[in-house]
């Protein structure tokens, strides 16, 4: 039975809330990670290493995430797309936060040796292929229960606003706990913003159980439009879309993990700054985010997905040299302002990159495809970045070699986004290959 326009209004409000609290909680437990492991894994986990060598050991192990996040698209795309978006975020949900709350009890090397470094990445590994299932989840929670074509940009903007979010309050639960006198940060406060997650995952548990499933999958359930190879079926009809949609990635995902998670090996060891200083002001980077995503959401409704992001891509390619001489001098007002300013190219991004990679794909497989494109940009950008930004600067002792590196993603990232079909204010509620209902390569629809 039909819902009625007031009934629609509110399943929305509460599927954005749902996506928004959800991907929040998520990205916390995944920052927190990405923020200790500059700051204790290293010493902790690798303390007979050299300080650099142990940097590297630490984010190899924060690579394993990104590298578990296409194996989560996988099993939670197939899922999303056979049982629905409700039950899949549920899931994703429950596997990622109990997956950080244990990061809290993993012991130091001191302890049991090499095995706490094998723990901590057994458990990085989960919490990617948690973060893996719940974007494509998220986003399709919000996108699939807007009311008009004109504002999806917005909509599904909401769930990317769980990244600043997150990063804000793992930030934050860090620069809390940084402030302990002596070494009982390396020791057991590190640990406490863990173990605050689970308070995190109940609220986001309650909140995502008292949600109704997104109209476009009710009708695919209803019509007995369910694939029963969802994953399958979507690598064989829209590879093109897959890969186009990782690519898209490089220019947004990279360069963030370098700004905002390299930033502390760099500023700390390298330059020798206030690690209070590098953290408050990635918390000020994120508060920024706050209103800049949902903006640049709002901007592609108006302007056009595809060219609101090639115009961030080209921001950030710019940017990446003005960042690191900014960064470079020392100077704490300089580098609070870089690290700030470097979080505006990417809500460009950001902002339009759910409705933009989410309406390539039609409705029965969206959230495989989806999913899958997004996520393997994790395996060619967000994973390796820190790896090679580190790997970078230890050749050329510069941080403009970095730069460089922000600039080639940029460009892929412009030819990717060139090549992907706009959707901007269509129909997606059909399925694409429909009869009389397919769209050519470029950005019309037409009667077949």
């Amino acid at each position: 039975m039909p819902l009625s326009e007031t009934e629609a209004r509110r399943q929305l409000r509460r599927a954005v809330i749902a996506s928004t609290v959800g991907t929040t909680i998520e990205w916390y437990d995944f920052f927190l990670y990405s923020t200790v492991t500059g700051l204790v894994f290293a010493k902790l986990y690798f303390p007979e290493s050299n300080p650099l060598v142990g940097t590297l050991q630490a984010f190899l192990i924060y690579a394993v995430g990104f590298i578990a996040r296409p194996v989560g698209a996988a099993i939670f795309g197939h899922y999303g797309d056979r049982i629905g978006r409700k039950a899949t975020l549920v899931a994703t949900l429950l596997l990622m936060g109990l997956a950080t709350f244990a990061v809290a009890f993993v012991p130091s090397y001191a302890r049991i040796g090499i095995w706490g470094a094998v723990a901590l990445t057994v458990l990085r590994f989960i919490q990617g292929v948690g973060v893996g299932g719940e974007w494509g989840g998220s986003v399709l929670m919000s996108m699939e229960w807007a009311r008009s074509d004109a504002h999806r940009g917005l909509v599904a903007s909401w769930p990317q606003f769980g990244v600043p979010a997150g990063l804000f309050l793992a930030n934050l639960a860090v620069l809390a706990m940084s402030s302990l006198a002596g070494d009982q940060f390396l020791t057991w406060g590190w640990r406490v913003p863990f173990l605050l997650s689970i308070v995190l995952v109940a609220i986001g548990l309650y909140i995502r159980l008292n949600i109704l499933e997104t109209p476009v999958f009710a009708r695919l359930l209803a019509e007995h439009r369910i694939e029963k190879t969802p994953m399958l079926e979507v690598i064989r009809r829209q590879p093109k879309d897959i890969l186009l949609s990782a690519l898209v990635r490089m220019a947004e995902q990279a360069p963030f993990y370098i700004f905002t998670a390299f930033v502390f090996t760099y500023g700390v060891m390298t330059l020798g700054m206030s690690r209070n200083l590098l953290l408050t002001a990635v918390l000020a980077a994120a508060v920024l985010e706050f209103f800049t995503i949902p903006f640049f959401g709002h901007l592609s409704d108006v302007w056009g997905r595809r060219r609101m992001y090639i115009a961030g891509a080209v921001a950030v390619g710019v940017f990446g040299f003005l960042y690191f001489a900014m960064v470079d001098t020392r100077n704490p007002m300089w580098v609070f302002a870089a690290i700030v300013l470097s979080l505006v190219p990417h809500s460009m991004m950001y902002g339009p990159q759910a409705a933009l990679i989410a309406e390539t794909f039609t409705g029965r497989l969206r959230y495989s495809g989806a999913s899958m494109g997004y996520q393997l940009a994790s395996v060619i950008a967000g994973g390796p970045a820190p790896l090679i930004a580190t790997a970078l600067f230890a050749r050329y002792q510069s941080g403009y070699a970095i730069a460089v590196y922000v600039l080639v993603c940029a460009a892929l990232s412009v030819f990717a986004a060139s090549q992907l079909r706009d959707y901007t204010n269509k129909d997606i509620s059909r399925e694409y290959d429909d009869t009389g209902a397919t769209h050519d390569s470029g950005d019309t629809w037409h009667a077949a």
